[in-house]
C-alpha cells in the first residue's frame, strides 16, 4: 500500500506535538525546580537522569508489549492515545506544582516526573514502530522516519523559540504561574496533534509484528558494529544538544545579563530553531549528494564544535553581551545538529541493511528503537552533569520575581561558559574520533550492499 500525502502529514503533526512536550520537559524542568521552586540543582539533575535512564530501559519492554497487543483498533492506536492523554495531565502537573518546600516538594517532584517518563514511553514507542505497518514500501518508510524526524525538530524548536517570552506573558511576570500555563496549552495541543495522527495513520490488515525477548534485542545490536557507532554517535551528538539547552538559559539569565535577558535567550533560540530546521530541510539535501554522508557528518561535527569555541571565545574577548556574535556563533551549532540528526537516521537505516547481510537476520525494529534509548539515556546523562555542575561552580538561584536578577561570582560565570561549551566540545570530539576509525558505510558500501540483498544474497561475513 502506497504512502498518502495525508498519512504523511498526520505522522509529521503527531511528532510536533510529541517532541513539544518532551522539549518542554527536557529544557525546562531543571530550571524551574531548580532557579524557580529553590531543590538543589544536584538532586533535580539525580532525579532526572534516575528517570530517564529508568525510562529508557523500559523502551525494550514497551516495545514487546506493544507487539503483543491485539484490538479491533489494531496494536498501537489504543497505547499512543491512552499514553497521550496521561501524558498531558502528568505534564500539567508537573509544571503546576503545589505550594509546598523542602521534603515534600522533593518527593513530589520524583514521582511526577517519574510517572511523565512511564507514561511517555506509553506513547512514544508506538509512533514510530508504527512506520513498518503503515507501508510496506521500503523508500516510504525511510521517508517516513525522515518526516518524523524533521517535525520533532520542529515542534522542539518550537518550544525553545516561544517558551520564556510565552511564559512571562501568560503569567504577567510570575514565571512559576506562567509554566503552569503554557504546560496545560502544550497538553492540549498534544493531545490533538496525536488524535489527528490515529486519525489518519492505519495499520495494514494482517500486517505482523515480531516480537523478542529483550536479551535478543540487545544481542542483535552488539552483533552490528556499525549500528553500535551510530549508536555512539548520537549518544555523543545529543549529550552535547541537552547539556546546552539546559544551560543556555542559565547563561542568558546571569551572564549575559541585562533587564531584557528574556528576548535576548528567544532571540537566540529562535535563530537556533530555524537554523536547526534550515540544516534538515536545505543543507543536508544540498550537500549530500556532493559530499558523501560520511563526510558531510564530519564536516558537520566540526562546525558544530566550531560554533561552540567560538562562544566561549566571545566571551573571553568580553563580547558575550553582543547578541549578533552569539547568534553567528549558535546558528554553526544548531545547524550541524539539524544535519546531524538526519544523518544519524540514514545510517540507522543503512546499518539494517549491514547486519542483514552479515547475519541473515533484518533487525529493523531493535535497532530503530535503540534511537529513543540513547536519546533518552543521552538527556538523562546531560541534565545529571548540569545540575552537578551548577553546585559545583556555586550558582545561586534567584526566583523572585522583581528586581534585578542575582549577581554571581566571577568564578560561577566562568565555570558556567565552561560547561556550556568545553563539555559538549569533548563529546563531539569522542564522536568524531570513533566515527572516523571505525564506520564504514559510506554511500558506495551501502549501494553495493543493497545490490547484494536485492541479488538475494545475505547471512554472508562482511568483507
Amino acid at each position: 500500500m502506497k504512502l498518502t500525502r495525508s498519512q504523511t502529514v498526520a505522522f509529521g503533526a503527531g511528532a510536533v506535538g510529541k517532541d513539544m512536550v518532551y522539549a518542554l520537559s527536557a529544557s525546562y524542568v531543571m530550571y524551574f525546580y531548580q532557579d524557580i521552586l529553590g531543590l538543589s540543582a544536584t538532586f533535580v539533575g539525580l532525579i532526572l537522569m534516575i528517570a530517564r535512564v529508568f525510562d529508557a530501559l523500559n523502551d525494550p519492554f514497551m516495545g514487546i508489549l506493544v507487539a503483543k497487543t491485539r484490538t479491533r483498533w489494531g496494536r498501537f492506536r489504543p497505547w499512543l492515545i491512552s499514553g497521550t492523554v496521561l501524558n498531558a495531565l502528568v505534564l500539567y502537573a508537573l509544571f503546576a506544582a503545589p505550594q509546598v518546600s523542602g521534603t515534600g516538594l522533593m518527593v513530589y517532584f520524583a514521582v511526577v516526573y517519574i510517572l511523565w517518563g512511564v507514561t511517555y514511553t506509553m506513547m512514544d514507542i508506538p509512533y514510530w514502530s508504527m512506520i513498518p505497518a503503515v507501508t510496506q514500501t521500503p523508500k516510504d518508510r525511510e521517508n517516513l522516519s525522515v518526516v518524523g524526524r524533521t517535525c520533532a525538530g520542529i515542534g522542539s524548536a518550537v518550544i525553545q523559540v516561544g517558551t520564556l517570552l510565552a511564559v512571562n506573558a501568560l503569567g504577567a511576570g510570575n514565571e512559576r504561574t506562567g509554566f503552569a500555563r503554557i504546560a496545560l496549552i502544550v497538553g492540549v495541543v498534544f493531545v490533538l496533534a496525536e488524535i489527528f495522527c490515529c486519525a489518519k495513520v492505519r495499520e495494514h490488515d494482517g500486517e505482523r509484528m515480531e516480537t523478542s525477548s529483550v536479551g535478543e534485542m540487545f544481542r542483535a545490536l552488539f552483533r552490528n558494529d556499525q549500528a553500535m557507532i551510530t549508536v555512539l554517535a548520537i549518544l555523543m551528538i545529543n549529550g552535547a544538544l541537552y547539556l546546552t539547552s539546559n544551560l543556555v538559559i542559565y547563561f542568558f539569565k546571569y551572564d549575559f545579563g541585562g533587564a531584557g535577558w528574556m528576548g535576548s535567550y528567544t532571540l537566540f533560540t529562535t535563530v537556533g530553531g530555524a537554523c536547526q530546521i534550515v540544516g534538515m530541510m536545505v543543507i543536508y539535501p544540498l550537500l549530500h549528494r556532493k559530499l558523501g554522508n560520511t563526510s558531510l557528518f564530519k564536516v558537520a561535527l566540526t562546525m558544530a564544535m566550531a560554533g561552540y569555541g567560538l562562544i566561549l571565545a566571545v566571551c573571553f574577548l568580553g563580547l558575550g553581551s553582543n547578541i549578533i556574535l552569539l547568534c553567528l556563533c549558535g546558528a554553526l551549532v544548531f545547524a550541524a545538529n539539524g544535519i546531524l540528526t538526519v544523518l544519524t537516521t540514514v545510517f540507522l537505516s543503512s546499518s539494517v541493511d549491514y547486519g542483514q547481510l552479515k547475519t541473515g537476520r533484518r533487525e529493523e525494529s531493535v535497532i530503530f528503537s535503540m534511537q529513543t534509548f540513547v536519546v533518552k539515556a543521552a538527556s538523562g546523562v546531560a541534565v545529571f552533569i548540569t545540575g552537578i555542575g551548577l553546585d559545583m561552580i556555586g550558582l545561586v538561584g534567584d526566583s523572585s520575581e522583581t528586581g534585578a536578577v542575582v549577581a554571581q561570582s566571577a568564578g560561577t560565570i566562568m565555570g558556567l561558559r565552561l560547561l556550556m561549551t568545553i563539555l559538549p566540545i569533548l563529546g563531539l570530539t569522542v564522536a568524531f574520533v570513533f566515527f572516523a576509525r571505525k564506520f564504514t558505510l559510506t554511500d558506495e558500501r551501502v549501494q553495493e550492499i543493497a545490490d547484494t540483498l536485492r541479488a538475494g544474497k545475505t547471512g554472508q561475513p562482511d568483507a
